[in-house]
């Protein structure tokens, strides 16, 4: 009977353990899962930590930007603001035409000397005039004359000293034709009893070089002064027959108009003196020429 109890009595006990390490597995179970939750949820914290700290950091690095350009930012929208307001200046001036100033030009017309160019019709070659030689015709005073200029636009305005007038710098070219004359200057060093006279031409160039001031810049009529110009007289024939003399210079002055009848087609009238303060072996070159003009802008 003892035998028997003590058997139940440990198989009780048996069961009784068994039993109990069948109730503690789940719970260790459980135990170990939380465990590992608890792990993952503090890595996941720290990853987020981390992020959120490079998140912040870049923003006190584009506040950081943003603070350093807000200057320059200043100075474009000021730039921007003068931008607009020389637009709306240039835009409020009234609209100016484009115009062509410069000139080229060719004249013609009527020319006289103050004197007959003796050159070698009455003097032989001491620069005296002797009076008419023999078989020896007068030279003529007047004649025509041919020629070309240009015209180059220096200034508008005189320099800021007269509104709407144009300073422009001018160089002509001019043949000046007298006709010819008869020189007995052959016959009479030669042999006057049985030579005739020569028949020659009597001419000259004038070249020169001017200033010239046109009024009314910007209207179809053009007055315009030469106040004095450079020129340089080339004489034909020479002044003596043995001195060869042809160059002579003198000074020029003049005035005229110009009109513009259509587009950059002008016509014009001049008249011009030239003036020389001394003579040339005895030959005077003081002339005027009168006459038209045409010309093209440019």
């Amino acid at each position: 009977m003892t035998i028997k109890k003590n058997n139940l009595c440990l198989g009780v006990a048996l069961a009784t353990i068994t039993m109990a390490g069948v109730l503690a597995s789940p719970q260790v179970a459980a135990s170990s899962n939380a465990e590992r939750m608890a792990a993952a949820a503090n890595r996941k914290a720290e990853v987020l930590e981390a992020q959120l700290r490079a998140m912040q950091d870049e923003i006190a690095s584009l506040r950081a930007q943003v603070g350093s350009a807000a200057p320059t930012t200043a100075v474009d929208s000021q730039k921007v603001q003068e931008l607009d307001a020389w637009m709306a200046s240039v835009k409020s001036e009234p609209v100016v035409a484009k115009t062509k100033d410069h000139m080229l030009y060719f004249r013609g017309g009527y020319t006289r000397n103050d004197e007959s160019m003796d050159a070698t019709t009455n003097s032989v070659g001491n620069g005296v005039k002797n009076g008419p030689l023999v078989n020896t015709t007068q030279g003529h005073q007047g004649g025509w004359n041919f020629g070309a200029g240009i015209d180059l636009s220096l200034n508008d305005n005189m320099f800021g000293l007269m509104d709407n007038t144009e300073l422009m710098g001018e160089l002509d070219v001019n043949y000046v034709d007298l006709g010819t004359f008869t020189s007995g200057l052959t016959p009479t060093l030669v042999a006057p009893t049985f030579l005739p006279g020569t028949t020659a031409s009597q001419s000259m160039l004038r070249i020169s070089a001017s200033p010239k001031i046109k009024f009314l810049k910007g209207s179809s009529i053009r007055p315009w002064i030469i106040p004095v110009g450079f020129t340089i007289n080339a004489i034909s024939p020479p002044s003596q027959a043995n001195a060869i003399t042809e160059l002579k210079p003198a000074m020029n002055f003049g005035g005229g108009v110009d009109y513009n009848i259509w587009k950059s087609l002008y016509i014009g009238a001049d008249v011009r003196y030239f003036l020389a303060t001394t003579r040339l072996d005895n030959t005077n070159v003081n002339g005027l020429t009168a006459g038209g003009s045409i010309g093209f802008g440019f």
